[in-house]
C-alpha cells in the first residue's frame, strides 16, 4: 500500500477509471456480439438496426479514449463488410 498522499490519491483514480473504461468495453462488446447473432440469424433487419447501435457504442468508447480512433474505424468497417456480404 502506498504512504504517499498522492499515490494513493492516483490508486483511486486509477481504479475509478478503470471501472468506467470496463463498462464502455464492455456495453460496445455487447453490442458487437449482439449484431453478429442477428447476422447469424439471417436477421437482415435487424443486424441493420443493431449495426448502428454498434457503431454508435465503438464511436462512444473511441470519444472516451477507451479504444484508438483508427481502431473504431476497422471495427466499424469490418462490420459493414459483413452485412454487405450477407445481403
Amino acid at each position: 500500500m502506498a504512504n504517499i498522499l498522492s499515490a494513493k490519491k492516483r490508486i483511486k483514480l486509477t481504479q475509478k477509471q478503470t471501472a468506467r473504461n470496463r463498462a464502455i468495453r464492455s456495453a460496445y462488446r455487447t453490442a458487437i456480439k449482439r449484431y453478429e447473432q442477428a447476422l447469424a440469424a439471417n436477421d437482415i433487419e435487424k443486424a441493420q438496426e443493431l449495426l448502428q447501435v454498434a457503431i454508435s457504442r465503438i464511436d462512444w468508447a473511441a470519444s472516451k479514449g477507451v479504444i484508438h480512433s483508427n481502431e473504431a474505424a476497422r471495427r466499424k468497417s469490418r462490420l459493414t463488410k459483413r452485412l454487405n456480404q450477407a445481403s
